[in-house]
Formats: structure tokens, sequence, C-alpha cells
């Protein structure tokens, strides 16, 4: 187990460096300059040569690739062209609000689309089945954008339930520890703060959840119908077993390998793709902040925003391949 962990390690190296090249070419190939965007349109061309000389963009593309590679190998994800920070710095905040959404989100879409997979299967061909798959068909066709809009509408601003956008209310500002709220209201030990984040949270995260959830819904759905024929959930029937014991703790358990496949890829796309919901919502998230910098060409943003993000990805996916052997013994990396 130790050996394949470290073979997957070694081969993100390959991974993030192929990476960080197409992200460098593709963003070099973007009309505008920098320099031009952050003086604006009426400055000299001569303060924007001596901004470009600053910056290092009047260098060769290979030089700016290797100084930042270079960067990079020590651990400087550089600074930013627009605010002169650290990367390193600035991101934390930015990534620790996606990734509240996306853990929010994702338990949404675990939740419901598993039970309602798992109901469908055992009602087969019955109006709740022939329901649940088709809501997990407008899920999956319905845009986030739209759905977030109606959202804010109906419980917004019609019903006034819940917040329509930010974190946080303002009035009331969380002393940031971890930058994931929720976390710093129950440090803080104020549970009215952690309702108003939590409040904040179900609009972006039912949006941003419902693709999700109709995918894992229909995964379950097909895997679990699978696994209910079969030999062995017979004879646990023929055992008196309860139906509650047979369907969570052996039918699930089994059809459980692609599901969690489904569940791994889904986090790491909601982790670079909540860029629609995190603008509708004003959530200032990963997304908007890599947003933000394709907007003013901030290349080292750019470049360092999805390697972390490609980071988290693969690592994701380690993960996801650990937990099969925790749940089918029948699978080893020895």
């Amino acid at each position: 187990m130790v050996n394949y962990i470290i073979r997957r390690l070694l081969q993100l190296i390959p991974v993030l460096i192929g990476m960080t090249i197409i992200v460098f070419g593709i963003i070099h190939a973007i009309p505008g300059d920098p320099a031009e965007i952050i003086l604006g349109e009426k400055a000299s061309v001569e303060s924007v040569k001596a901004l470009r000389n600053e910056l290092g963009l009047n260098e060769p593309a290979y030089v700016q690739y290797y100084e930042y590679m270079k960067k990079l190998v020590s651990g400087d994800l550089g600074n930013s062209i627009r605010t002169r920070e650290a990367i390193s710095k600035e991101i934390f905040p930015y990534m620790a609000a996606t990734l509240e959404l996306t853990l929010v989100s994702m338990l949404f879409a675990v939740f419901l689309g598993i039970n309602v997979g798992i109901f469908s299967a055992l009602k087969q061909n019955s109006w709740f089945d022939y329901a649940g798959m088709l809501v997990a068909l407008v899920g999956v066709s319905m845009p986030v954008f739209w759905l977030g809009l109606m959202e804010q509408w109906a419980f917004a601003l019609k019903l006034q339930w819940l917040p329509s956008i930010g974190r946080m209310d303002v009035r009331d500002p969380i002393e940031a520890v971890t930058n994931i709220y929720m976390i710093d209201a129950l440090l803080a030990g104020s549970w009215d703060q952690f309702w108003t984040v939590l409040k904040h949270l179900i609009l972006p995260g039912i949006a941003l959840g419902t693709i999700p959830m109709a995918i894992i819904a229909r995964m379950t759905r097909s895997a679990m119908l699978e696994v209910l024929r079969s030999d062995f959930i017979r004879t646990a029937r023929a055992k008196g077993l309860s139906q509650f014991f047979i369907i969570y703790n052996h039918a699930f358990r089994n059809a459980f390998i692609p599901v969690l496949t489904v569940i791994g890829l889904q986090t790491g796309h909601l982790l670079g793709g909540a860029v629609l919901t995190e603008t509708i919502f004003a959530w200032p998230g990963v997304g908007r902040y890599i947003f933000d910098a394709i907007s003013s060409r901030d290349y080292p943003v750019i470049q360092s925003g999805i390697l972390v993000i490609a980071l988290i990805f693969v690592l994701i996916n380690l993960v996801v391949d650990l937990l099969y052997a925790a749940i089918d013994p029948r699978i080893s990396y020895k």
C-alpha cells in the first residue's frame, strides 16, 4: 500500500509539469497586456514599458516559464501582478471558501442521490422510480445559472427565507481561523454565526450539487439493480435478515465502487467548475478568483490557481483508489 501511494505521488510530477506547460501556453496566447490593463487605457507608452520590465513581461516566454518553475520548485507560487501579494497567502481564503461550498454541495448530492437511487432500484418501474429518474434527468439538464437565479427569486426575494449572496452577515463578521466559516463559528462557540453561515450555504450548495446529485442517483440505481439480482442477495433474504441490513450492508456495499468513482470525479469537478455559482451568489471562491485573474491577465494567479486545483483533483482520485481497497477486500495494492 505504501509503495503504491509513493508511486502515485511520483506520477503527479510529470502530470503537474505538463499542466503548467499547457496553462502557460494558453494564457500567454490570450490577447491583452497585463501592464496596459493595470495602468489603464490612458497610460503613457513609457509607463507601460516600465511596468512590463518590472514584471518581467519583456522576457521571452521560455525565460518567464523558467523563472516561474524555479520559484514553484522552492514552494513559491509567485506574486499576483494585480495586488503584488504572495499568491500562496492570497489564494488560501478563496480555496477555503470553495472547499466549504463543495463539501456542502457534495453532502447534499451524495445523501439525496444515493437514497433516491437505492429506492428507485428497489421499486423498479414504479411511480417512485419514474419520478426519481425524471428528477435526475431534469437535474442533469438544468443550467446551474438558471437554477441559481430561480432560487434567489423564490427563496430570497419572494419568500425571504434565505440570503441570496455572500458567505456571512457583514454586520456580524466571523474571526477567520481556518477560513472555513462553519468551523470558525464552532471554534468561536457561536451557534448564531454557525446558523447564519449555514443559511448562506443552502442556496449555492443546492444549485451546485444538483447535477452531481442527479448523476449519483442514476449511477446508484444502475449499480443496485445489478447487485439486487445476485445470488448472495437471495441467500441473505432466505436467511431472514432485515431488509435494511440486506440493502445497506450487503447490496449497497457491493454496488458502491462505481458510485464512489462518480463521487470522486464530481468532487474534483466542483472544485474547479463552480465559477458560475460563485458569480451568481457573490461567493468569494477560487473559481471567481481565477476568473478575475483572467480578466486582468494576471498570469501567475491563473497558473498557480489551476495548478492547485489540478493537485487537489489528482489527490482526490488517489483517495478514491485507496478507498476501493477499504470497501472491497478483493482489491489489493500490494
